[in-house]
């Protein structure tokens, strides 16, 4: 059903006539850009005060709107020929079809201009609700030639069309107004300076398109609405349910836009343009990515492929949900990606958010005072949406050129800055929690080495700043064997230091990292009889949940598709030019994730059947070539396809292979291995025992949140010597209560034999009297003590009562 929006009637007013510029308001706006830039105590502070005032606002029965335009001024662009483009669909829009073309209205709104920044003030504009879908705006301005160029709103509410396209006006104060969790907000009040909000006890992460067969913020919540009708009518809990519940906070991959298809379509395209009117063809934005590739424009607001209506509110209906989950509130934490930008980002914002090209695409160039002011702002609106916590993605790359020493510096005061913004939501002011993922000195070479993962934490105010640890960042592979031990050293830092860093060996980078290994190493085959098997339980293993969550200091993270044992892997079917190369690198997690079975089920890998790849072993064939052709022909696509249709004999997929037609099998397999990863595949295939036990220890650490301390003076962790073939670690722990915990975990290699846990040779465990609390299946309810051969992913948790 389409949102009701301002389509006219034969006896409405066109939306020139229904609309006025209101010159008193928008010199007011300039005034007050002005006066921040003169009487702030430098310019960053005056820009931060203009960010607040960027973008689109309704007040005093207005919209207001703010722009930064310094590529206006380098154009010697006179203030004449600048307006506010303002867009009216003319009959009805619906944000849930796939395509249509609608005729807009439009018209030309003067601005006011301070420099490089210009305003406007419109009366009569429609403004976007979750009932109604408002009018569209950008800025645009005129050239010698009378040619017109657009201008996006990076600091929009909302973009139903993307980042590169026009934003709708939205009512924000409306949506914060509608949510249903404001008594919680209201509940964290206190004294007259903002709330900071504290670390949970752990943490589900999720990637929303995967994460239900519905892939939106609103299927996610719906699905979340019926865990707490389930869980407070105390019903009984299926493991699809048992896999979401147990977690103080849910923390989302990003959810902001990311790029569009490099080669089209766009979302947004214009087939007839009038001087009243526009006629666009509108696509649904419908691309898959993992929630990395951002552009920064746009980053205040969600990515409308997340959104099921197109309305913002979803990410507020979810973090209602969450905030009013029974017997306890779970925690709602954001991903934000300010340390790159992908190239497309270029396309999106000027030339002076940039500082020149980087692995991942550009970087952000924070020393200019009033983009450091805008990425801020960007932020602020964004955490508004009710988020309790912050995950800062690559910390390590926000850098900035300090040219008298020729030399990259790492911008701390920026991350500081990240950390001590202030939120306001439904009159609560609050600091949120805030996680760094910082590997620094990555990527010198010796990283994994040196990297201390403490960078942050040492240098910040806030004492329960959080970075990801040493078993959380990537190039994990607990698969193979003699990991444990050879990463003994730095479990021995996460037990001295590690009360402030995430654990856990499963998140969205090492499951992906994972897939790309080669079956060729020193694999442990104790683990599962084939591959698939062995990389499930390597990510979801027993033993290594007691590890994490009874032995471990710091907050546990799991990821969805791991502890789901569903795939996961580098998903974006975006690029066009690499495309082909991105899909030779991923390759290899063919062999580690989808075997035959797999493949033959009809619902699976239905683009790449249609092409031609009708078995597995057809697409293993073609994807043993592909990697290698690009490596030998340094990604000469042409060159690729000759010797492609040169194999003998023929490989199967399309009947000729051209650079289309590879390009079309690299979509294909992005899109395919989307399908396959979603988590909904993998719920009638799970294990009972395992899902019971899992949240059976995510409990045991919730109800001793003490765990999540370093390790003190009586305190013990080691591993049985002499090693025999095994590596066990063992863990004495003492809390404040005088509650004694102690911890066997056989993490690889031969079975011990025959041992007796509670006589091992551990300082002070010879002492009271010892119940057993957790066993990791298949170990059975009914052993309660006793010798025992614990095999590879076992492990026994013993408590002693004060």
């Amino acid at each position: 059903m389409a949102l009701r929006n301002g389509a006219q009637g034969e006896d409405q007013m066109s939306l020139k006539d229904s609309i006025a510029f209101v010159d008193e308001a928008a010199r007011a706006e300039a005034e007050a850009a002005r006066d921040a830039l003169i009487g702030a105590q430098n310019s960053f502070e005056g820009e931060r005060v203009i960010a607040r005032r960027l973008g689109a606002h309704l007040r005093d029965g207005a919209a207001v709107f703010g722009f930064w335009v310094p590529e206006l001024l380098d154009a010697n662009v006179p203030a004449g020929d600048i307006f506010l483009e303002v867009l009216r669909p003319s009959e009805p829009l619906d944000l849930t079809r796939a395509h249509q073309t609608i005729r807009f209205e439009r018209a030309w709104i003067p601005v006011v201009r301070e420099e490089a920044h210009c305003f406007t003030a419109v009366t009569g504009m429609q403004a976007g609700t979750r009932d109604r879908v408002g009018d569209f705006y950008a800025l645009t301005w005129r050239d010698a030639e009378d040619r017109w160029h657009r201008i996006l709103d990076p600091l929009a509410m909302s973009l139903p069309f993307g980042a590169m396209a026009p934003a709708e006006l939205y009512d924000v104060d409306a949506m914060q107004a509608g949510r249903g969790d404001r008594a919680y907000f209201e509940a964290l009040a206190g004294g007259e300076g903002p709330v900071k909000q504290g670390p949970p006890v752990n943490i589900l992460q999720i990637h929303v398109p995967t994460a239900t067969a519905g892939g939106t913020l609103a299927s996610l919540t719906r699905h979340y609405r019926r865990l707490a009708e389930r869980v407070s009518r105390d019903l009984p809990l299926e493991p699809a349910d048992q896999l979401f519940l147990g977690y103080d906070a849910v923390q989302l991959l990003p959810v902001e836009p990311t790029t569009v298809y490099e080669a089209g379509p766009d979302f947004w395209q214009e087939t007839g343009d009038g001087e009243d009117d526009l006629t666009v063809s509108l696509f649904r934005p419908d691309t898959t990515n993992w929630g990395y590739d951002v552009v920064i424009s746009g980053m205040a607001t969600v990515n409308p492929v997340l959104l099921e209506s197109g309305r913002p509110d979803e990410l507020v209906d979810l973090a209602s949900v969450l905030h009013t989950f029974p017997s306890k509130p779970k925690k709602l934490i954001l991903d934000v990606v300010f340390g790159h930008s992908d190239n497309q980002g270029l396309r999106a914002l000027n030339g002076h958010y940039f500082a020149g090209p980087n692995m991942y695409g550009q970087n952000l160039d924070y020393q200019n005072p009033t983009v450091r002011a805008i990425l801020l702002e960007m932020q602020r609106r964004k955490i508004d949406f009710g988020a309790d916590g912050v995950r800062v993605d690559g910390a390590q790359d926000f850098k900035w050129w300090d040219a008298a020493a020729q030399t990259l510096r790492h911008d701390d005061d920026y991350l500081q800055a990240m950390a001590d913004l202030e939120q306001e939501v439904a009159g609560t002011r609050y600091r949120p929690w805030f996680v760094f993922e910082d590997g620094r000195p990555w990527p010198e070479e010796d990283w994994e080495l040196s990297s201390t993962y403490r960078s942050v934490i040492e240098q910040q105010r806030d004492d329960d700043v959080f970075q990801w640890g040493p078993l959380t960042f990537a190039h994990n592979t607990p698969f193979l064997y003699t990991f444990w031990l050879s990463k003994f050293w730095r479990i021995r830092e996460m037990v001295d230091v590690g009360a402030n860093w995430i654990s856990g060996t499963s998140n969205h980078d090492t499951l992906r990292r994972g897939t790309q290994v080669s079956p060729k190493l020193n694999v442990n085959t104790r683990l599962g009889n084939t591959r698939m098997e062995i990389l499930d339980k390597a990510y979801d293993n027993p033993a290594v949940h007691i590890l994490t969550y009874v032995a471990m200091p710091g907050v546990p993270m799991d990821f969805l598709n791991a502890m789901a044992r569903a795939s996961w892997g580098f998903i974006r079917n975006q690029d066009d030019r690499y495309g082909v190369k991105v899909v030779a690198e991923e390759a290899i997690s063919l062999k580690w994730q989808v075997d035959e079975y797999s493949y033959s089920v009809p619902q699976n890998f239905r683009r790449l059947k249609a092409l031609g790849f009708e078995t597995r072993a057809d697409l293993a064939r073609f994807l043993e070539f592909l990697p290698a052709l690009v490596e030998v022909t340094e990604y000469n696509l042409s060159e690729i396809t000759r010797l492609l249709n040169a194999s003998e004999p023929a490989l199967a997929g399309p009947s000729e292979f051209t650079e289309a037609t590879l390009k079309e099998c690299a979509r294909a397999w992005m899109d395919d291995m989307h399908d396959y990863c979603n988590v909904s595949n993998s719920l009638p295939s799970l294990d009972a025992d395992q899902a019971a036990f899992c949240l059976a220890v995510r409990t045991f650490r919730r109800e001793r949140p003490w765990l999540r301390e370093n390790y003190g003076p009586e305190d013990r962790f080691d591993y049985l010597q002499p090693i025999e073939g095994r590596t066990v670690f063992t863990s004495l722990r003492h809390g404040p209560d005088g509650e004694r915990i102690f911890t066997l975990a056989h993490m690889e290699g031969k079975p011990t034999g025959e041992i007796d846990p509670l006589s091992l040779p551990v300082p002070g465990l010879d002492r009271g009297t010892w119940r057993c609390a957790l066993r990791t299946p298949p170990i059975g309810s009914d052993y309660e003590g006793g010798p025992i051969d614990l095999k590879d992913a076992m492990a026994l948790v013993f408590v002693s009562d004060p």
